[in-house]
Parts: structure tokens; sequence; C-alpha cells
């Protein structure tokens, strides 16, 4: 058993449709005990599995599904630069690119977060060409950036497995694997959250999480 030991509770938010979320070491002894004894897996760590919306987020760093121009392009990445505003890729048109497995950095437009972690996930072809590898220092190297810029909580979406086609069952450990070793290595990020828009995908990772 790793630190990655999941209690799992339903958050209503004020005004919005239920949604699922797994929580780790968000509550008070207490509360995780009682939550514990109603699940098969205890509760420890910092990692959250949420299902909903990332550019909602009020966490200092979220994560952007980026492409090697940074200049934009569809699904997370498309919705961050939509409800962020034109200052992130006014910012990213400065970094020049950003190479798969690597992560730069831009303020966060209107979004409640301060800061967005652009980072390329790599394309699936079958896993020959160290899919696995690559995915894993986009977590890496996003949480290091983020300890970097004095963020204490960060969150990701499922990198990689929209328009890159890499299967979310298969994503899904490597990202907790190095989100986990990314805390290891930086102690001051308090909290690392998945947030998963699609169902599917949200339950393929809490599968994933409660195998560790």
């Amino acid at each position: 058993m790793t630190s990655l030991d999941i209690v799992a509770a339903r958050i209503v938010g004020p005004g919005a449709e239920p949604h699922l979320r797994v929580q780790l070491g968000r509550r008070s002894v207490d509360a995780i005990r009682s939550a514990a004894a109603a699940l098969p897996f205890p509760a420890m760590g910092r990692i959250e599995l949420a299902q909903g919306d990332i550019t909602a987020e009020t966490v200092d760093a979220i994560v952007n599904a980026a492409n090697r121009s940074l200049l934009g392009g569809g699904g997370v990445d498309g919705a961050i630069h939509r409800a962020g505003g034109p200052t992130i890729l006014a910012e990213c048109r400065a970094l020049g690119g950003c190479e798969i497995g690597e992560a730069k950095a831009t303020g966060a437009g209107s979004l409640a977060a301060r800061h967005v972690i652009h980072t390329v996930g790599p394309l699936w072809t079958g896993g020959f060409r160290d899919e696995a590898r690559l995915l894993a220092s986009c977590h890496l190297r996003s949480i290091e950036l983020a300890a970097a810029l004095g963020c204490s909580s960060v969150a990701f979406p499922a990198i990689s497995t929209g328009v890159f086609g890499y299967p979310v069952e298969l994503a899904a450990p490597v990202a907790l694997e190095a989100a986990e070793q990314g805390l290891a290595d930086h102690p001051q990020i308090e909290l690392v959250r998945f947030v998963l828009y699609e169902e599917h995908s949200y339950r393929v990772f809490e599968r994933a999480a409660t195998r560790r």
C-alpha cells in the first residue's frame, strides 16, 4: 500500500450538479475514519480525483494539455484559452513552443488560478515510442515547475487522452504514479488534483487509484 490510499466522497457544489470526487488528505481524522468505515479502502495522501471543469479550479496552477506550438487547440487546451482570455496566448507566443514531456508556465489570465502550466503530452502510437516515459515526464516537470513558482496546489487534466489518442486505461496509472513521485520530490506541493471532464475518465482514474 502506498500513500495513494483513497477515501471517496460525493461533493455537491452550491447551485451545481452533484459531481464525484476522490479526496485524499483534506478531511479531519474523524471524517476520514467515518468515510473509510463505509468503503473498501482507507484514506491518506495529497492527491484528489474530481469530475468537473478544470478551468473553474481555484488551485494555484492548472495544467494545460497543450500542443508543441503552445498556440491553442481543441479540448482542454481550447477551453483554458477561452476561459482565461487572450493574455494567456500572448504570453505563450513568447515561449517559443514546448517539447514533448516538458512544461512551461504563463499567467492564468481571468482564470481563478494564478498560473497555467502548459505541458505537451505524447501522441499515442501503440506504446512503442516511449509514450509512458514522456507522459510521466509531463506530470513530473509540471509539478517541478509549480514548486519553482511557489505553488502549493496543482490541477491536472487527463493529459494525452483526447485527440492524442492515449488510452485512458493506460494513462491513468502512469499519471498517478508520476504525481506520487512528484509530490515526494517536492513536499511544498500540498495537493495534486486530477480533474476529469468525462465520467468515464473519472471512473478509470478511480479504479487505477484504488489498485495502488
